[in-house]
């Protein structure tokens, strides 16, 4: 499995990461407390990836400049439309 790259990707990556935890092939008994630790985190990052993106298009709905949303989320402006931008 690759690494997402776009947030798209990378929420999509999310709703497979939520759909096997809830399945019956996650078994947290077979996994070592790192990789348990680990796939936590990676559920975590994608739910906050979700609330990132929500507030940008928020924000951005409200007229707030991309050169402020950069600042906020610590990039540019552009790398923030690049990254958040419809």
């Amino acid at each position: 499995m690759t690494m997402p790259r776009t947030v798209d990707e990378i929420l999509a990556h999310a709703e497979e990461l939520a759909d096997r935890f809830e399945s019956d092939d996650f078994d947290a008994d077979m996994m070592t407390p790192a990789e348990y630790e680990l796939a936590c985190a990676a559920r975590e990052r994608a739910a906050v990836e979700v609330r990132v993106r929500n507030a940008v298009t928020a924000l951005r709905g409200t007229g707030v400049p991309w050169a402020r949303v950069g600042e906020l989320i610590g990039t540019s402006g552009e790398a923030a439309r690049q990254r958040y931008s419809a």
